[in-house]
């Protein structure tokens, strides 16, 4: 290849002013977007954080509160579902923004309710702006980050999402701190304001494609990455808006990834929803203390996804399954570990290291959904990916709150996302079967 070849090639096919200029906004488009999504989890896990107050100002029971809590995870789901396609059709940026606007009205509203059922209501409508942004937003980097960098990307975008789960904790605590005659409402009106003000930073400074800013689509240095994407764009050209679904779901290893996201999800939020309550109510620990012991958790998760993609780029880039399958082995046996200590020491360090690695399969999954869907539909196929992982956040909202309602057994529950770790285990080994570890970028 001739040094001018190669140049073209590593310069996207871009000029050198142009690929400079190209470069800057993809790194504006992800440290914005990365943000954005981390100050959104102010309006999303402060139920979580706020649910031992609720039972104790309202008598509402861990039922109650787990019926509550699926809410979100079933309208979120659905939402992502169809809002990953509708992005793409109508402007992912456009959706962004009004998903940051609508999910701030409906907690504030929130913060001013006392029925539970209308409370739900409200939380379901949270659920489903919220569910406005990750697809979308994944559809967003797959334009301005190439192949061979969207497990980078995704992973750090996915990333910022751990530390949002951190940013939920300290916010909703320094709630109930300036506000402590509104009780649990204050976790509703707070916070959510921070959500806002960058959504209006956001709003001016991301263009949703090359377009925007007066250049061409990027070439990728792979060229078989780029002949899927012409492939994938003619047969939705030919085929129709909605074809992309059919052409996701005809694919039995895909099907087998939305099986994995979905149980990475019962484990990541059996730890998120309920690890607090643990806290108070086995350990008499306070409700503020609750929510802070058990920050190591997702900052253990915003590092898990962060390093575990970007590892995979580098040793799995044509096959991210090995990684799934060590992920869930040392997320499981974490787990079981961790409901034989107290709060201390050992306890945050297993907190760490089980988030570290739950979460790091679902930054593969969104590597995944860029490399499978291209830039024809990558949003499509994490709408798909996101709505399996939050039918499992629901079941497991249901599920665990049940049974401690019931009958109180902790125990059941680590050791139920311990063996939920194990089937994850299963249907990676089952998605690998056969596959090629020289594939192509083209072969699914």
């Amino acid at each position: 290849m001739s040094d001018g070849r190669k140049n073209s090639v590593d310069m996207l096919g871009y000029t050198p002013e142009e690929y400079k200029k190209f470069s800057k906004n993809s790194w504006i488009v992800l440290l914005a977007f990365s943000i954005l999504y981390c100050f959104l989890y102010c309006g999303r896990l402060n139920l979580q954080f706020a649910m031992p107050a609720m039972m104790a100002e309202e008598g509402w029971t861990k039922l109650d509160l787990g019926i509550l809590s699926s809410v979100l995870f079933w309208t979120y789901g659905i939402g992502h579902l169809f809002n990953g396609r509708l992005g793409e059709i109508f402007g992912v940026n456009r959706f962004i923004v009004a998903g940051v606007f609508l999910s701030a009205i409906s907690n504030v509203l929130i913060g001013f309710q006392s029925s539970i059922i209308i409370i739900a209501i409200l939380w379901g409508i949270n659920g489903y702006a919220q569910a406005m942004l990750w697809s979308p937003g994944m559809a967003l980097l797959s334009k301005w980050w190439p192949g061979d960098k969207r497990g980078f990307a995704t992973g750090f975008a996915n990333a910022f999402s751990g530390f949002g789960q951190v940013l939920a904790a300290l916010t909703v605590s320094l709630s109930f701190i300036i506000a402590p005659g509104m009780g649990w409402k204050a976790a509703f009106v707070f916070p959510v304001a921070l959500m806002v003000v960058m959504a209006v930073i956001y709003k001016f400074i991301v263009k949703d494609s090359p377009s925007k800013i007066g250049l061409k689509e990027y070439v990728d240095k792979n060229e078989a990455r780029n002949q899927k994407d012409a492939e994938l764009m003619q047969l939705v050209q030919q085929k129709g808006k909605l074809y992309p679904y059919v052409h996701l779901f005809k694919m039995w290893r895909f099907d087998c990834w939305l099986l994995i996201i979905a149980g990475a999800s019962i484990a990541r939020y059996g730890l998120l929803n309920w690890v607090p309550t643990y806290y108070v109510e086995e350990f008499g620990v306070d409700i503020e203390d609750g929510a802070l012991g058990t920050v190591l958790l997702p900052l253990g998760m915003a590092f898990g996804t962060f390093v575990i993609p970007w590892i995979s780029d580098k040793f799995f880039s044509e096959n991210r399954l090995p990684m799934v399958i060590i992920c869930a082995a040392v997320s499981g046996a974490t787990v079981f570990c961790f409901m034989k200590v107290g709060p201390g020491a050992l306890a945050g360090a297993l907190l760490f290291i089980a988030g570290f690695f739950i979460y790091a399969i679902n930054g593969l999954v969104w590597a995944y959904a860029t490399d499978v869907g291209g830039r024809a539909f990558a949003g499509t196929a994490a709408g798909i990916l996101d709505c399996c992982a939050y039918l499992g956040a629901s079941v497991q909202a249901i599920y665990f709150g049940s049974v401690l309602t019931n009958s109180g057994n902790w125990t059941l529950v680590f050791t139920a996302i311990a063996g939920v770790c194990i089937v994850i285990i299963v249907m990676a080994i089952i998605a690998g079967w056969g596959l090629n570890k020289k594939k192509t970028a083209t072969e699914a």
